[in-house]
């Protein structure tokens, strides 16, 4: 897959649930030099349970249409009850939308509701899908996250396609897992060695210039956006990007949903689902 030019944000579907976490969706998307002809369905999904909110509901719902207009957006709206994620899922298959936006969690008695729905909308869906943290305080700085595998590199293409302000910076991280030279047998706490000390190092240092390798690839996918820096890595994926993000302050995480590549093949579902779970950040995924 080969973006030759900027991605256009026409049709944007935002799954609104009311909670804090919209208002960080709504002032990313503000923030994004849209189109003037950008629209925006806000489509908001309440649980049989919920009905009795109705009026609660729709103020919410008031308070997000408000905003959007007074941000120039087109803007429609619909409410629907019914199960969030089938619903969601749904009008994406049928609408087709340049971006799918959501908040990351609910709150209150609902809380974890809409981290599911998130969830299955970035793993079941076909687009790209923003989940959106509170506090948002601008987009000063974006993270991709890279396992080398084709996926990722199509995630390198839709960020240098993706309609950014100009003084962001990216990161680029790849993280290199350190070989494991043992495995537990019992009695517990026994252990065999099944590489020596000096094959353990061989590898290791094979699989850090690997890493340099894909860094370099990636960095070059990125050749229009003028502030670019790469990092290497060596640990755990999500302990080791989950504490970047902390350490560099990062507004916004990139990922791919899938990666395969016989070297590195990290971003797999399971990673990337702890990654939209447990990043203290905005997440952007992207699936190919």
């Amino acid at each position: 897959m080969v973006l030759s030019e900027k991605i256009r944000l026409f049709n944007i579907l935002l799954a609104d649930d009311g909670t804090d976490n919209m208002r960080a969706a709504i002032q990313f998307l503000a923030e994004l030099p849209h189109e003037k002809d950008c629209a925006v369905n806000a489509l908001r999904v309440f649980t049989p349970t919920e009905g009795s909110e109705f009026s609660r509901i729709e103020a919410e719902t008031q308070h997000t249409r408000n905003y959007l207009k007074s941000r120039h957006f087109h803007y429609r709206s619909e409410l629907v009850q019914g199960n969030p994620s089938e619903i969601i899922i749904q009008h994406a298959e049928s609408s087709k939308p340049d971006l799918v936006v959501l908040g990351s969690k609910a709150t209150g008695k609902f809380a974890g509701l809409l981290g599911n729905v998130a969830s299955d909308v970035v793993h079941s869906g076909k687009w790209p899908v923003l989940i959106a943290r509170e506090p948002y305080t601008g987009l000063k700085k974006v993270l991709l996250v890279t396992d080398g595998s084709d996926a990722s590199h199509n995630t390198a293409q839709f960020l240098e396609s993706f309609p950014m302000i100009p003084t962001t910076t990216v990161e680029i991280l790849h993280v290199v897992q350190p070989v494991q030279v043992t495995y537990p047998i019992e009695p517990a706490g026994m252990a065999i060695a099944t590489l020596s000390p000096e094959e353990e190092e061989r590898m290791n240092q094979e699989n850090i210039a690997e890493g340099e390798k894909i860094l370099t690839t990636t960095r070059a996918l990125l050749r229009s956006l003028p502030n670019v820096r790469t990092h290497l890595l060596i640990g755990d994926p999500v302990e080791q990007i989950v504490h970047f993000i902390k350490q560099e302050q990062i507004d916004l995480l990139v990922c791919g949903s899938r990666g395969i590549g016989n070297f590195a093949g990290w971003l797999l579902g399971s990673i990337s689902r702890d990654l939209v779970r447990l990043a203290p950040c905005s997440v952007l995924v992207y699936r190919s």
